[in-house]
């Protein structure tokens, strides 16, 4: 009986005709006292158990996100003749790094509702919703936070960035920038025909701190007093090797 239950199941749900297979250039990223950034270049092709159906070209989509937090975003206005902090919203969750790419305009890629089911665009994966009542245009906020972290390389559009070939094999390249969150790194390919997601796929990639910089966490963390008594102990040294050079300079 569950043989035949079984048998009749698969032949009414139809199996995906397009699926994707990935691949990354890297699945971790070591941030060291010497880290500028880093390029993840993501790549794979289209499984067809079938011809290709009709409709518009078959068009990918790559996130790239980074760990999820709260943040607290300020609003600044002139009090008296001085810029002071003024309204406040704390944005429930916010990707620390986020990027998207597509092979095509975004318009032409997706459509609104696929993206409101999926939450692609950077404004869909942030989430907020506490708003205090009595704070106005709640809304700029968020906008505020995009602009502030895309002027900074945490967020990015990259439109028409992937590569397509002969809608079967796909490449698009994200850069990392130096100011990195540690933490795992989620990377989600999406195929999408005439705006709807056909097929998608999730992998991580890992993001940690290594070395001299790993040894300084571990200890600011575990052993703070310790940690504050080097850094004094630095600053003094640097301070003395400073005056010693300046008194030789003198001479």
């Amino acid at each position: 009986m569950l043989r035949l239950i079984a048998a009749l199941f698969l032949m009414v749900t139809p199996l995906a005709a397009e699926e994707i297979v990935l691949g990354l250039s890297r699945d971790e990223v070591a941030i060291t006292a010497t880290f500028n950034g880093s390029d993840v270049m993501i790549f794979g092709a289209v499984k067809r158990d079938a011809p290709a159906p009709d409709g518009g070209p078959l068009e990918v989509i790559i996130t790239l996100s980074g760990p999820l937090e709260p943040v607290l975003v300020r609003r600044k206005e002139r009090v008296l003749g001085i810029w002071a902090n003024t309204d406040a919203v704390e944005v429930d969750e916010a990707p620390s790094f986020y990027a998207v790419a597509t092979s095509a305009p975004m318009r032409d890629v997706l459509t609104s509702v696929e993206d409101l089911r999926y939450g692609i665009s950077i404004p869909r994966v942030i989430r907020s919703v506490g708003a205090p009542s009595d704070v106005e245009n709640a809304g700029t906020f968020t906008e505020a936070l995009i602009r502030i972290r895309a002027a900074a390389g945490l967020y990015q559009i990259l439109d028409s960035q992937v590569d397509m070939e002969e809608e079967t094999l796909f490449r698009g390249q994200i850069t990392l920038p130096a100011a990195l969150t540690e933490g795992n790194y989620s990377a989600h390919i999406f195929l999408t025909r005439d705006g709807v997601v056909i097929d998608d796929y999730e992998t991580d990639i890992a993001v940690f701190k290594a070395g001299l910089e790993r040894w300084l966490y571990e200890v600011s963390r575990n052993q703070p007093f310790w940690y504050g008594i080097m850094s004094l102990m630095i600053a003094i040294s640097a301070g003395w090797l400073a005056s010693a050079a300046f008194r030789i300079f003198q001479r």
